[in-house]
């Protein structure tokens, strides 16, 4: 387990809605943790215009403010290489992206640049925290302003970071004139974080973003609207037991992980579920009429948050999230997905001991050895969902 996390998380998660009519969003959002430095780095950029141009100008200032920004590279000369590459629009005859950039590190330490979004939230429970920012501007591009933000965190704190699409919404309606305006957002944020104090970063970004869309009429879009959220605090963990341990003398070794474990628990396999169930003298406890649709159904045990079928779950799970959670699925699929949703550390610990009837012929040929499974797994957990992962073998 990696103990350099054990005090300290920053939850990052976005949420975005496109334009209505167009397909794809002219909003980008590009996020890297990198571990050696437990550093966060996060992108939001809003490019020109709406569709595929506005999101070929987004993704290019994402990528390349990612890279120059991990690299340490002078932000300022950063910023005219970007301004500089950017491709002219053949109607407004201009090349033009926004951007935030929230660069974090594991004990609060954060910086923050802007260039023409919104400017962010900083939340220290429902009261906003006011800082003063210092202003880049470029000798060749004196039209644009870079604005720069520098503090520490604590633990509770929130950053919220739009596009424009989120301060701009209900622009020319009865009652928002102006739009919503970052007054507004600001003002239902502080609501939001009222009714539940430990809102996660994933729904507080969603909320945003579905609370936008009713300022127009039949909720309609007139802008991309794309909302980022930064959640600083102790990490939330769960542990995934599977598989039997190699040696039966490590039984009671095995057991007590879930014993002492502080946060949701999972375990996946009917051998790993009795042998857990033997040395804690825990009762394992199966409704028959639970239905899990064209998977094996789950149990309760004590203590324990989801107790599901090993090998075919897993292989289920990796294709659920791999597929980015765009299909129907079993009940305990959905289950196990929510509870990694909810958490920034996910700790499995893998039994290594053969299972005879995994070596059957006759099985499903993508059913594969329960390891290569949450290797599969970990990666999709850390690339897609911004998760910290770490298998343990036993």
């Amino acid at each position: 387990m990696i103990n350099r996390f054990a005090n300290n998380h920053l939850e990052i998660e976005f949420s975005s809605k496109i334009k209505t009519g167009e397909d794809v969003c002219g909003d980008d959002f590009k996020s890297k943790f990198i571990a050696a430095e437990g550093r966060y780095i996060s992108v939001l950029s809003d490019g020109l215009g709406s569709g595929i141009k506005a999101s070929l100008l987004s993704n290019m200032v994402t990528t390349m403010a990612l890279k120059f920004v991990e690299d340490n590279v002078d932000f300022l000369a950063s910023a005219e290489i970007m301004m500089d590459s950017l491709p002219i629009c053949e109607v407004r005859k201009i090349s033009y992206a926004t951007f935030t950039i929230v660069d974090a590190m594991i004990d609060g330490t954060t910086k923050i640049i802007e260039m023409d979004n919104p400017h962010f939230i900083h939340l220290r429970g429902t009261a906003e925290v006011e800082h003063d920012m210092k202003t880049l501007v470029s000798d060749r591009w004196n039209d644009r302003k870079i604005y720069v933000s520098e503090f520490k965190m604590k633990h509770g704190d929130r950053l919220i970071f739009f596009s424009d699409g989120v301060s701009q919404a209900g622009l020319g309606q009865r009652g928002h004139k102006f739009g919503w305006k970052r007054e507004g957002c600001l003002d239902y944020i502080k609501y939001l974080v009222s009714q539940d104090e430990d809102i996660s970063a994933r729904k507080l970004s969603q909320q945003i973003t579905t609370k936008a869309c009713t300022f127009n009429p039949n909720n309609r879009k007139i802008d991309d609207i794309s909302c980022g959220v930064a959640y600083y605090r102790e990490p939330r963990r769960t542990i995934l037991l599977t598989g039997p341990p190699y040696k039966e003398s490590s039984d009671s070794e095995f057991a007590d992980i879930i014993r002492y474990f502080k946060g949701k628990k999972i375990i996946c396999g009917g051998t790993t579920a009795s042998i857990i169930s033997r040395e804690l003298k825990r009762e394992i406890l199966t409704d028959i009429k639970n239905k899990n649709g064209f998977l094996p159904m789950t149990s309760e045990m004590k203590g324990v948050n989801l107790v599901t079928e090993g090998i075919l779950t897993l292989t289920e799970l990796a294709k659920y999230l791999e597929s980015g959670e765009t299909k129907e699925t079993a009940p305990s699929i959905k289950e196990l997905v929510e509870l990694f949703h909810e958490s920034d550390i996910v700790d499995f610990v893998v039994g290594t001991r053969v299972n005879i009837a995994h070596q059957d012929p006759t099985l499903p040929v993508d059913l594969e050895i329960r390891r290569n499974i949450v290797k599969k797994i970990k990666v999709i957990l850390e690339i897609n969902y911004r998760k910290i992962v770490n298998v343990r073998y036993i």
